[in-house]
């Protein structure tokens, strides 16, 4: 009887172990958790050779970063700094572009803004920005959510990067088909109809002066990019790394947050509401409507989201390892600068792996 006892044991951990679904904040851990000041000049550190991490690699890693035309790097453990370095003559007092990064800010905010009961994820985008805001016959318009641009399912056209109403066409039903588009800044456009604010206002008394970030959106004629140092992005990914919670503050809806770290349709299950997803059996690229198979960085831990921008603006979250990882910079490989299978976050993570594990 007890060897059955230690066999089903045994099994149950294999299965425990083999659930590779679901990424939770290490809220078991969470009173160590570190949160810095919303001045955070004195933004606490931990010593690597507390981290038994291998000191030795850690060269190798900085002169990769340089070789790659990197601005800034950081890695926090715990909320902590065991990692700041920049290049090139950038400073932490510095901005610098987020591109698509940013797109999870702005997913964000819709979960906020839902939260707050201003507006629901299944609502119709008509039901804001009124009917006729595409180019698309009514009723396949009607069909749009507001989920479905969180989630890159809309079916309107991908090919066209400005958001004119003669460039939103119809290519396939909402929801049948995923690509990577623009016109997620519509959400935008969402935020600021349901909350009848502006959207910087809405964004920096919800979410921006809530956890001390800095920064300043660029709203350009075909792109809207956000700009700020890397330990604001920092700040935010610290945000995420704690599925929402800042300091004692719920900031945004735990379950919300949750769901938009998984998988949010089985097209490209790599990625969730505006964030992209390590650990999958398949993913999918931008400007492509290839199916790969295998994980989106092999690399990386399985357990690991993040905000991914052109020219390999990065922002990790691993929370297995309560681990947070910016690069921000110019492309790594600028003849090559095909987002995902480019190989720099592969190698990248090689470069990690050889320093935490």
């Amino acid at each position: 009887m007890k060897i059955i006892y230690l066999l089903l044991g045994g099994l149950l951990s294999l299965i425990s172990c083999g659930n590779h679904n679901n990424p939770t904040a290490p809220e078991d851990n969470n009173n160590s958790m570190y949160f810095p000041s919303n001045i955070d000049t004195n933004w606490a550190t931990i010593p690597i050779n507390q981290l038994n991490w291998n000191v030795n690699a850690i060269q190798d890693l900085k002169n990769y970063l340089a070789e790659k035309n990197t601005k800034s790097f950081i890695m926090l453990v715990d909320g902590k700094i065991a990692m700041e370095e920049y290049f090139d003559g950038q400073t932490k007092i510095d901005d610098w572009e987020w591109n698509s990064a940013g797109k999870s800010i702005i997913s964000t905010l819709i979960g906020i803004a839902q939260q707050e009961h201003i507006l629901n994820i299944n609502d119709k985008v008509s039901d804001y920005l009124g009917k006729g805001w595409t180019n698309m016959p009514i009723e396949k318009e009607n069909l749009i959510t507001i989920k479905n641009l969180l989630t890159m399912t809309s079916g309107i056209d991908d090919t066209k990067q400005l958001m004119i109403k003669s460039n939103l066409n119809y290519v396939a039903d909402a929801g049948n088909r995923w690509a990577y588009s623009n016109v997620f800044q519509k959400l935008i456009d969402v935020i600021s109809k349901a909350t009848n604010e502006d959207y910087e206002t809405y964004f920096g008394n919800k979410l921006k002066n809530k956890i001390g970030m800095d920064g300043y959106w660029n709203f350009g004629l075909i792109f809207t990019i956000y700009h700020s140092t890397a330990r604001s992005m920092a700040r935010f990914g610290l945000l995420a790394l704690n599925i929402g919670k800042w300091q004692n503050e719920q900031i945004i809806d735990k379950d919300y947050f949750t769901e938009s770290i998984n998988s949010s349709q089985n097209i490209n299950p790599s990625y969730g509401y505006l964030w992209w997803l390590n650990g999958k059996s398949k993913y999918m690229v931008p400007a492509d409507q290839t199916v790969y198979d295998g994980y989106l960085i092999p690399n990386a831990p399985y357990d690991m989201f993040a905000a991914m921008g052109a020219n390999d603006q990065r922002l990790y979250i691993v929370p297995s390892k309560k681990l947070v990882i910016v690069r921000m910079g110019n492309a790594a490989n600028p003849s090559n600068p095909k987002f995902a299978v480019s190989g720099f976050d592969n190698e990248l993570w090689a470069k990690i792996n050889k320093i935490i594990n």
